[in-house]
């Protein structure tokens, strides 16, 4: 039996809501992201598209680029509540369903067809979706996921596209070859200095040859470019790691705020580890300069989700990594070797006192929040802490950092 592979886009899914939250924002240039110099844009709005602004340059050029745009800081917890209304009617019509993003769905709709037609369906939950929700949407449909997701971008805005089975070839032949999913800046510079900008061109060459220029890469982007992947629908995305930084409005070498900053950092990813009954094995913390340069170290420690443990740990490779003469713009930790398990008694150095304190902690911030509890030094820390639960199978919000 062919697979049937829906792929589904909210579009420019930020500055929708944004748009629905205030009607006035309608038709009007929006860029949606970090408000400050050192922003990042999220997202924005297909007005903006004109000047040259895209999703992931700095705020300050999008600005210079769109001056008239207006800019919004963005809530990830308004983003979710909307993206959890389009899952859950997802959830409803489909049999096996993927949240790759939180504005990008995949749906396994393979032997569908017999019974209901799968174009038909997927336009009509399209239509479902939009109705009642208000956020515009694209679908492609195709018999993968790589073709299905192309489909979906040459669909946009707020439309849709179905590739017939054995239609994939000719479909892609004529596209740039950025328009493949994997091929990013680099790749594409690279491939350009060989003299290939259409996919059609790479349809055409020997699987060596990419493979000699681009090493395991090029052979998943020839088969990409075939229009061939066998890549299944996952329904659950189990984290392999959690992570957090923060980018400063101004360089610093306040050393009281960053390691406040990264207790702060500490104890509400603990938290997060202890709420999914996750243990960590390994952390690392990273630190950029003013200059850009970037460092990071990493250390394995036994498994562990206690904060007296992993917070000295923490302040120790900052401090094995820090240069004091050097401005700090960035910094940031990550705990990764996750397992699933519950922090384990220490029988000689834990008492009944810290366990209960770790309880009662934990249990005050599922309720009010996770920085309704904190260290007295990590309360300069602004903005750190959230009530998404990393381990729910659904993938993070990516957002602008957010700053200090």
């Amino acid at each position: 039996m062919k697979k049937t592979i829906l792929h589904m886009d909210l579009d420019t899914f930020y500055v929708s809501v944004e748009r629905i939250i205030n009607t006035e924002l309608k038709n009007k240039p929006l860029l949606v992201g970090g408000t400050s110099d050192r922003g990042v844009v999220a997202a924005c709005s297909y007005e903006t598209r004109g000047f040259g602004v895209h999703s992931g340059m700095p705020m300050k050029m999008a600005k210079e680029l769109c001056p008239e745009a207006v800019v919004i800081r963005g809530n990830a917890g308004t983003y979710s509540k909307y993206s959890d209304v389009v899952t859950e009617i997802i959830k409803e019509h489909v049999p096996l369903f993927e949240k790759s993003s939180i504005d990008e769905f995949y749906a396994d709709l393979s032997g569908m067809d017999r019974f209901f037609g799968c174009y038909k369906y997927a336009s009509e939950m399209r239509k479902k979706i939009i109705r009642e929700t208000g956020l515009p949407i694209s679908f492609g449909l195709s018999v993968n996921k790589v073709v299905s997701k192309v489909a979906t971008n040459e669909a946009k805005p707020n439309n849709q596209l179905k590739i017939d089975f054995g239609l994939e070839k000719p479909f892609l032949a004529p596209l740039s070859i950025k328009k493949i999913p994997m091929v990013g800046d680099k790749t594409y510079q690279t491939l350009r200095n060989l003299g290939i900008r259409k996919v059609k061109t790479v349809q055409e060459m020997p699987m060596d040859i990419m493979q000699r220029v681009l090493g395991v890469n090029g052979r998943v982007i020839w088969k990409r470019a075939n229009g061939l992947d066998n890549s299944p629908v996952i329904p659950f995305h189990d984290r392999k790691s959690i992570s957090t930084e923060r980018t400063f409005d101004r360089d610093t070498i306040d050393v009281i705020k960053l390691r406040g900053i990264l207790l702060a950092m500490t104890e509400n990813l603990a938290f997060q580890l202890r709420r999914g009954d996750k243990l960590t094995a390994c952390i690392a913390v990273k630190i950029r300069y003013s200059d850009f340069n970037t460092y990071s170290k990493q250390m394995r420690i036994p498994y562990t989700s206690a904060d007296h443990i992993l917070i000295p740990k923490i302040l120790e490779l900052f401090n094995s990594l820090y240069n004091k003469r050097m401005l700090v713009r960035l910094v940031g930790i990550r705990f990764s070797h996750l397992v699933s398990g519950n922090y384990q008694i220490n029988l000689f150095e834990d008492t009944e006192e810290a366990l209960n304190l770790y309880q009662a902690m934990d249990y005050v911030r599922k309720r009010f929040g996770s920085r309704s509890v904190l260290r007295a030094s990590a309360m300069g820390a602004k903005t750190i802490g959230s009530m998404h639960n990393p381990f729910n199978g659904e993938p993070p919000v990516v957002l602008a950092h957010r700053k200090q």
